[in-house]
């Protein structure tokens, strides 16, 4: 039975004139619980603004959900960061670091899983070993990631450092992620 409260969102590849709509829903994972910063405070913080800076670079992955106006709904993406300038996530400079998030309003509606499922499917398809992502205690989403297989591999301050590794991409190394606390997730 399709449930027509709540249609299925529709996914397509996130472009450059997403930028903008990227950096909301960086707004938003941020802000999972509570507001606690502006989009001018965070994209002036180095470690969260190389998430959406320049997007896209070579080697980004994105998705983006609409709804059947083409409003957006949310986004999933990831990008790799070198060690020397890594992410909230990271892992190493060859896994991929996953950011999403979802509209307050639409979730709990699976925007959130259908995002996850097609950015997961996506990073196989470009090769990658795996993806990694940082979230923090409390948030609700954590559920949704250890539900697709994402385990713990670390933990700095108040956040869980999580991978997922790909089946059907090579089985590249990945090392354990660094430690240390860098900051607000």
């Amino acid at each position: 039975m399709t449930d027509t409260r709540h249609p299925a969102p529709r996914l397509r590849p996130a472009q450059a004139g997403d930028a903008p709509f990227l950096e909301r829903m960086l707004l938003e994972a941020f802000n999972w619980d509570r507001p606690r910063f502006t989009r001018a405070a965070l994209l002036a913080l180095p470690p969260a603004a190389h998430y959406v800076s320049g997007w896209p670079q070579a080697g980004d992955l994105g998705v983006v959900a609409e709804d059947a106006r083409g409003r957006g709904l949310g986004a999933a993406w990831a990008r790799s960061f070198p060690a020397e300038d890594p992410g909230y996530g990271h892992v190493a400079p060859h896994i991929p670091e996953l950011t999403l998030a979802v509209v307050p309003g639409q979730r709990g509606r699976g925007v959130g899983g259908a995002l996850l499922d097609a950015l997961v499917l996506a990073a196989a398809a470009a090769g990658c070993a795996a993806l990694s992502l940082s979230v923090e205690d409390g948030n609700r989403a954590r559920r949704l990631y250890e539900g697709r297989g994402f385990v713990r591999v670390g933990r700095e301050g108040d956040a869980d450092t999580l991978l997922l590794r790909l089946r059907s991409a090579s089985r590249a190394a990945v090392p354990p992620p660094r430690t240390g606390p860098r900051g607000p997730r």
